[in-house]
């Protein structure tokens, strides 16, 4: 069988579970199991695949015919302008999250050197992509989960940034520590009814520690804004990213620990999802 056709079986064969992004998924799975580049897939669609790459395509579509993600399945995924190392320890890094990235690199355009504290690192996704666009820029990362530390620092490694991080296993609220110029967080905030409601790729397969708001959703958020209200340095930022409906309630918190709001962020869907605060 050739590059061509076992895609299109492979998409086939998602299609009947109702995987909308069957056809895209059949290439990735196929560039996976052959070990190479997409375009090559493209230049190369009459190539025989070999059998025992053809298995493990074949493997590959079974477990996404699951609703396992496709990051999971492939353990990477691209988020600004690296590849990271993801397991079902962490969360998927998300498009929207690129905010983060984006409005930290437009005001600290001129700085020469900051110290950072993601809070929630996960896979090191924002904190990471940071320190590898800013030389000079310094970074801690805590989490409750040692396994997520470990992913954060594979990713460091290979990122080349590692001589620039710092990474602790802590709750943001035992964390203690000297002041910080910028702290960043997409700490978990979906309200926890909620949880059953989403997709089936994310609420099977994904870490509900790394999801789970609480009763409303603010119970991780609300303790990231105070920890962080002691953390900063006066006129230091705060970065986060918020639920589509908490504009409101997070812009209540914040003001009432001394945060001015500067901008809020929408996400490509049009929901606000990113709230660029300054310590008073």
């Amino acid at each position: 069988m050739n590059i061509k056709s076992a895609i299109i079986d492979g998409a086939s064969i998602l299609k009947r579970k109702f995987i909308g992004s069957a056809n895209l998924d059949s290439e990735i799975l196929m560039a996976e199991a052959i070990k190479k580049k997409r375009e090559f897939l493209i230049l190369n669609s009459n190539f025989t695949i070999d059998k025992k790459d053809l298995k493990i395509f074949y493997k590959l579509i079974k477990k996404r015919s699951t609703r396992e993600p496709i990051a999971y399945i492939t353990n990477k995924k691209s988020f600004w302008s690296s590849e990271f190392f993801v397991t079902k320890d962490t969360l998927i890094p998300r498009p929207d999250t690129e905010l983060i990235i984006e409005n930290v690199l437009k005001f600290t355009k001129n700085k020469e050197s900051l110290r950072i504290l993601d809070i929630g690192i996960g896979s090191g996704c924002i904190l990471l992509s940071i320190l590898k666009e800013k030389k000079n820029f310094y970074g801690t990362g805590i989490d409750i989960s040692k396994k997520c530390l470990k992913i954060s620092k594979i990713n460091a490694i290979n990122l080349k940034v590692d001589h620039r991080l710092k990474l602790i296993k802590t709750d943001v609220d035992k964390f203690i520590s000297s002041k910080y110029d910028l702290i960043v967080s997409n700490p978990p905030y979906i309200v926890k009814k909620k949880l059953k409601y989403l997709d089936r790729d994310v609420v099977k397969y994904e870490p509900t520690q790394a999801l789970n708001g609480g009763i409303d959703g603010l119970s991780e958020i609300r303790k990231v804004i105070n920890k962080s209200s002691e953390l900063i340095k006066k006129k230091g930022r705060l970065i986060l990213e918020i639920g589509f409906d908490q504009k409101n309630k997070v812009i209540n918190l914040l003001n009432k620990e001394g945060f001015y709001i500067n901008n809020i962020y929408k996400d490509l869907a049009d929901n606000d999802r990113c709230i660029v605060c300054t310590k008073l």
